[in-house]
């Protein structure tokens, strides 16, 4: 969003459409991702996590302030952390696996849900989406919306600490390995975001979301098929 103000690529719908979907996102699907890795834990075993206040879809639970305004201004950011005792799981890493897994699963829920709803209206009233004034805002809205769903997944879907991939990834990995990659998480993290920023990850990461988002639109399109809808 800030790199269309700089550059002049805007329009006043599209600002407003951003906006709006940046703000849903922060206080709505942030926490339903970091709610979706405590319901995830509290349910294989850490009974405590209900007490650190993180089974909750209070936005106020779990909005970091740097990371929401880095989503404000750039349209990527993060929420805070869910802390999860893996002591009480069956199986730890297993166990920290799944509940890793559950976050980016949620975003994807929340993208698909996005998909259903341009695909219902565009339905409803085809010339609705491709009109200006409120149309269009609502077009941007529900594209940028999945958009930045799709991409917080496959982002957080990396195998690099402290993403939620590597603790997928560590679920296959011997101790020794998962003890090195916890020791430099913060090393890791900061190269992490210098491939990001100078390109080369963040051409992997549209590729990948391209893919996701293809395939993800194909599925939510056959309800509206099956009916002859579209």
């Amino acid at each position: 969003m800030l790199s269309q103000l700089l550059s002049g690529h805007f329009t006043l719908e599209s600002i407003i459409a951003e906006i709006l979907a940046v703000l849903l996102i922060i206080f709505l699907i942030l926490p339903f991702h970091e709610w979706a890795h405590a319901e995830a834990a509290y349910l294989l075993g850490d009974k405590g996590i209900k007490e650190r206040g993180r089974l909750s879809l209070n936005p106020l639970s779990h909005i970091d302030p740097v990371g929401a305004l880095f989503m404000l201004l750039i349209g990527f950011g993060w929420a805070k952390p869910v802390p999860v005792d893996s002591r009480y799981f069956k199986n730890p890493k297993l166990g920290m696996g799944i509940t890793a897994l559950m976050g980016p699963v949620a975003n994807l829920v929340a993208g698909f849900a996005g998909l259903l709803v341009y695909y219902g209206i565009l339905c409803a009233s085809p010339s609705f989406l491709v009109s200006d004034g409120l149309g269009g805002i609502v077009r941007v809205f529900l594209v940028f919306y999945v958009q930045v769903n799709v991409n917080l997944a496959v982002f957080n879907l990396l195998p690099i600490p402290p993403l939620d991939g590597s603790k997928i990834l560590f679920t296959v990995l011997p101790d020794s390995a998962v003890a090195f990659f916890y020791r430099y998480q913060m090393v890791f993290f900061a190269a992490l975001f210098i491939l990001i920023y100078t390109g080369p990850l963040s051409s992997l990461i549209g590729f990948l979301s391209g893919g996701m988002l293809s395939g993800m639109s194909w599925l939510a399109m056959q309800p509206f098929k099956l009916f002859g809808l579209l």
